[in-house]
């Protein structure tokens, strides 16, 4: 799909970092208080009121649920101040409500923008998901193999043992199993309690993170942000859908989607040029947490363009008034 001329992603990536940092600003005072619902009902509030002051005529396409299920930034909802190009927005206003409320690492606010029709409305079933970083052959490790044999074919394509292959699985009973195989293999493999998006974009910069490939089953909207990371970043990524039952079926089949055993790959997830931005809430491997000091609040915020393949890391401080 080749993006309508008035998406202006230079212009409006900036806008975008602006809606993630006010909602890392908001819920950083919930850290460590143990509260998930208000950490996440503060960083809801803030990335709306800024989406709003946008240039864009926005539909929520991920967000925090159905409309009945979230008061605000329901999936369907209108965002931005009516004017400007017709987008797709994809976003997760704290990925990791439950690291911020512990004060854990790795809590993101993310959010990514392409579009209209670009981001693949992905319902809210789990997703089995396979990721690996930039410099590949394509289709080098699939959804089809066995966990061991993606441990095997990312090593004979970097030319190494399996040994020296990193992997990284969201701690889950569910991933008992993958876990013990991957380790048969020898490899390494570093365990996260939550975050998903951040441990796909893990794999994306192996030398900066230590980790090659994630892999395991997560959600399917943060597979679509995971994806869209990719997309700026470089790297393949798979996933399906996985149900559970007839009603996550019917959720499927309500969001447009008619093939439920169809495996997408990146580009099937984010059809077009996307723009892409993460701020970090509590520390973490990608993004330094929400810094305090008596006289200013900092942040840091990644923010991506697949059409450049831009990276900046933005620091943002701000006065204390």
């Amino acid at each position: 799909m080749t993006p309508p001329s008035d998406f202006n992603d230079r212009m409006l990536s900036l806008g975008l970092a602006r809606v993630s940092e006010a909602a890392a600003h908001a819920s950083a005072d919930l850290i460590g208080r143990g509260d998930e619902k208000a950490a996440d009902q503060a960083a809801v509030n803030a990335m709306r009121e800024q989406l709003n002051k946008l240039d864009i005529r926005g539909t929520v396409v991920i967000g925090e649920g159905e409309r009945d299920e979230a008061p605000m930034l329901f999936i369907g909802e209108e965002v931005g101040a009516g004017t400007g190009p017709e987008v797709d927005i994809a976003l997760d206003p704290l990925e990791g409500t439950t690291l911020t409320a512990k004060d854990m690492p790795n809590a993101l606010t993310v959010i990514a923008m392409a579009p209209r029709g670009s981001l693949l409305h992905a319902p809210d079933v789990y997703m089995e998901k396979l990721a690996i970083g930039p410099g590949y052959e394509k289709d080098v490790v699939s959804l089809d193999m066995s966990p061991t044999e993606r441990i095997e074919a990312l090593a004979r394509a970097q030319g190494v043992e399996p040994k020296n292959i990193a992997v990284c699985i969201l701690d889950r009973p569910r991933h008992e199993d993958m876990i013990a195989e991957v380790r048969s293999t020898g490899a390494k493999i570093r365990l996260i309690t939550d975050g998903d998006v951040a441990g796909v974009i893990h794999c994306a910069e192996p030398d900066f993170t230590g980790i090659d490939m994630y892999m395991g089953s997560g959600g399917a909207p943060e597979g679509v942000l995971a994806a869209s990371a990719l997309k700026c970043m470089g790297g393949q990524m798979w996933g399906k859908l996985l149900f559970r039952n007839d009603d996550e079926r019917g959720r499927a089949r309500k969001a447009g989607i008619t093939d439920l055993d169809k495996i997408y790959t990146r580009d099937d997830m984010v059809r077009s040029d996307v723009i892409f931005a993460a701020t970090g809430v509590t520390d973490g491997s990608i993004v330094k947490g929400v810094k305090r000091e008596p006289t200013y609040i900092e942040t840091e915020t990644m923010l991506m363009r697949s059409k450049t393949g831009s990276l900046r890391r933005m620091i943002y401080r701000n006065p204390v008034r």
